[in-house]
Parts: structure tokens; C-alpha cells; sequence
């Protein structure tokens, strides 16, 4: 039998003792702490209990400040939605005058054809008397074109003499008061694009307003709360000298322990090594990872703050899920990007029109990674979360639109989702 194994294992034991004796030095005791009087402490509990209900008042107004901040965001955010409806509306309107306006041209021009051709014949008959035959005219056609034109010409004056202009000026006054009622239809969406872009300034004036009146309200309760730790402090500093001394036993106690048992694993460990230097052994290991796909997926990971439904008068047209900002962004179905970019109420947003035929919207994003017109697929990050546009704190806006209509026809996402075999939790289902 060899005799290395059993010198190995004796040099590990003599290691493991000499750790012991450098890693146990001699502890310095510090003196006790002073030990304060109980007015001094009680003293410092009433500074403290004053400043925790300052505290407690401030951050009631400031709950109170981001109530209204959010409602007046919702009614911004809504107003925003509502001239993106009104313009679009305008857009539908102006192509139907521009339709009517080419219609009625058409129909001026056809008029007076006709009434060029009455004239022609008319001077004609005119010049060549009264007593001009229908045989005469048609003998007096310069070729056969010419021929069958007049026959035409006179089978339908024959029938249609009196009435002829008389129906062609009330086609022609028809057509004048389409025209005129598609530019009127025009001209009311306009106004109601106005109004609607007018609503909207006030919304977000309003909602300017209110941030900044939040924004003053957080810094007072941050001062206070600054007192209140300052108190806080003060307190646990007198508290801590009471029993100063018995917590620094306790915990050179500990210190010790702590060391002892450092040793005793070096020991432990150059034992090990020393059983493996002489019998040899190993070990393995791994790890796996995993992922799901399917045709939808969860457009981000976060709390949903906000649901679907009418809020303070309005409706809030999509799910809120909030998320640190950078948080990525997940396009929730295949399809084509139709719009990326700047957005009114929405700082930032991506509108995809998924092979599904919905749209589905991801506003107030921080940054976005595609553009229009580019194909991507469920489950590809397109952006991330932000706090931009009428927004009170980061999070998605997410928004489900159908018949391929980006301002219009919103539904339920979560119900749209679900059905789907996405699940994001709140707002029911």
C-alpha cells in the first residue's frame, strides 16, 4: 500500500490547523457607548411621531395629485384618439367631394355636348328652310357616319325636341347639389376636426397643469420625508446607545462563530482536495433553457394599471400595463408595421396590422425598433416601454382595432387576447 495518500491528508490537516491560528486574532473591545436618558429619548420619539404625520398629510394630497393626474391624462389621452377619429373622418370626407366634384364635371361636359350638337342641327335646318325634309337631310350627309349621326339626330329631336334640355339642365342641377352637399359634409368635418384639435390643446394644457402641480406636491413630500428620516435616525441613534454594548457582544459573538466556521470549512475543503488528489473523482452539470412560441403572444410583462371601459366620461380605449422603462416590447401578432413614430396622446406608438386583420396599437413608447411598411413576427420586440405622450408613470398602452382600422372600431384587449391563449391577469376576461 502506498504511503502518499496519508501524507497528503496529514499536510491538509496541518494547513487547516494554521488557518485556524491566523484567521482567530485577538478582538480590541471598544468601550461601551453612553447610555441616554429617557427624556432624551422620549424627546426624539415625539420629534419623530410629528414628522410621520406631516408625512402622512402630505402623501394624502400627493394619492390626491396622482388621482387627478391620471384622470386628466385618461381625458388627454381620449381627446388625442378623438382627432385622430375627426381627421380621419375629414380624409373620407375630402376624397367624396373630390368624387362629386369630378362627377359633376363629367355631366357639364356631357351637357354641352348635347347642347352643342341641338345647336348644330338647329342652324342647320335653319339655313337650309323651314321646309328642310328628313330625306333631304339624310341625302345631304357627307358619308355614312355622318348619315346614321343624323338619322339619330332626328329620330331623337322628333321624340325628345321639347323636353331634350330641359331634362339635361335637371341632371345637370342634380349632380350641382351632390357636389354641393359633399363639400357642405366636407366642410362640417373640418369644423369638427377643429373642434376636436382645440379639445385636445385644452386636454393637454390641462394635463400640464396637473404634472406640474404633482410634480410640486412629490417635492414637498420629499422634504418632509427627509425629515422624517432624519428623525428616524436621531431616534435609532439614542435607542442604539441604550443597549449599545450588548449588541456588540452579540455580534463580535457572531463575528467569531462566523470565523471559526470559515476555518473549519478550509479544513473541510483541503481535506476534500487531499481525498481527491489521492482517489481521484469528478462531477458534472448542466442547465436548460427553455421558450414558448405560438401565433400571439403577451405584448410586454408588467402590472396592469388600467382597463378597457368608460372612465370619468370617456372611454379608455385600451389595457395599461405597467413596466420599468426599457421593458421590451413584444409585437403581439404577425403583420405589417403601418405606422411608427411620433403619435398625438401617445408621445410615441407603433401601429401593426396583423395577417389576422386586427390592428393592434403600443403606445407610449420610449423607443422603437421598426418602420413602416416592415413584416414582423409574433413574438419580435418592436420597442420598448416609455413614459411618453399623457402619460403618469411608464407602462404599454395597448389597443385592438378591427377591420383593419387604425383610429377606430377599438374593442377589449384582454378578452381579444385570452381567446388567444394570452393571458396578461386584471381586468377580468
Amino acid at each position: 500500500m502506498s504511503r502518499r495518500p496519508a501524507r497528503t491528508l496529514l499536510v491538509a490537516v496541518v494547513t487547516g490547523a494554521a488557518l485556524l491560528g491566523s484567521a482567530a486574532p485577538a478582538l480590541a473591545v471598544p468601550p461601551p457607548p453612553p447610555n441616554p436618558t429617557d427624556g432624551q429619548i422620549g424627546a426624539a420619539q415625539a420629534e419623530q411621531a410629528a414628522a410621520a404625520a406631516e408625512v402622512g398629510r402630505i402623501a394624502g394630497l400627493v394619492a390626491s395629485a396622482e388621482a387627478e393626474l391620471e384622470r386628466v391624462g385618461v381625458l388627454a389621452e381620449a381627446a388625442g384618439t378623438a382627432y385622430l377619429m375627426a381627421e380621419e373622418a375629414l380624409l373620407e370626407a375630402q376624397a367624396v367631394a373630390e368624387r362629386t366634384a369630378a362627377e359633376l364635371a363629367a355631366a357639364a361636359e356631357a351637357v354641352a355636348a348635347s347642347e352643342v350638337r341641338i345647336a348644330t342641327f338647329s342652324r342647320d335646318s335653319y339655313m337650309k328652310g323651314s321646309q328642310l325634309s328628313t330625306t333631304a337631310a339624310l341625302l345631304d350627309s357627307a358619308g355614312p357616319g355622318e348619315l346614321i349621326q343624323r338619322a339619330a339626330m332626328l329620330d331623337y329631336v322628333a321624340d325628345n325636341q321639347l323636353d331634350l334640355l330641359a331634362e339635361l339642365e335637371v341632371a345637370k342641377v342634380a349632380q350641382a347639389n351632390a357636389d354641393s352637399a359633399a363639400r357642405a359634409a366636407r366642410d362640417e368635418m373640418a369644423a369638427a376636426e377643429e373642434a376636436a384639435e382645440a379639445a385636445k390643446q385644452a386636454a393637454d394644457a390641462q394635463l400640464a397643469a396637473q404634472q406640474s402641480a404633482y410634480e410640486q406636491i412629490a417635492v414637498q413630500k420629499q422634504e418632509y420625508e427627509a425629515q422624517l428620516q432624519a428623525a428616524q435616525i436621531h431616534l435609532l441613534q439614542l435607542q442604539g446607545a441604550r443597549d449599545a454594548y450588548q449588541q456588540w457582544v452579540v455580534q463580535k459573538q457572531q463575528e467569531e462563530a462566523a470565523a471559526a466556521a470559515a476555518v473549519l470549512r478550509a479544513q473541510q475543503e483541503a481535506a476534500a482536495r487531499a481525498a481527491a488528489a489521492a482517489g481521484g473523482g469528478g462531477s458534472s452539470g448542466g442547465s436548460s433553457a427553455g421558450g414558448a412560441g405560438g401565433n400571439y403572444y403577451a405584448p410586454t410583462h408588467g402590472r396592469v394599471s388600467s382597463c378597457y371601459g368608460a372612465r370619468w366620461g370617456v372611454t379608455h380605449y385600451g389595457v395599461d400595463i405597467a413596466a420599468p422603462i426599457g421593458t421590451p416590447i413584444y409585437a403581439a401578432t404577425s403583420g405589417v408595421v403601418k405606422r411608427a413614430g411620433a403619435a398625438s396622446g401617445f408621445g410615441q406608438a407603433v401601429y401593426i396590422l396583423g395577417d389576422d386583420g386586427y390592428v393592434t396599437v403600443y403606445g407610449h413608447v420610449n423607443r422603437y425598433f421598426v418602420s413602416t411598411g416592415e413584416r414582423v413576427s409574433a413574438g419580435e420586440q418592436i420597442a420598448e416601454v416609455g413614459n411618453r405622450g399623457q402619460s403618469t408613470g411608464p407602462h404599454l398602452h395597448f389597443e385592438v382595432h378591427s377591420g383593419g382600422q387604425l383610429y377606430s372600431r377599438q374593442m377589449n384587449p384582454v378578452p381579444w387576447l385570452n381567446a388567444r391563449g394570452v393571458f396578461i391577469g386584471g381586468c377580468g376576461g
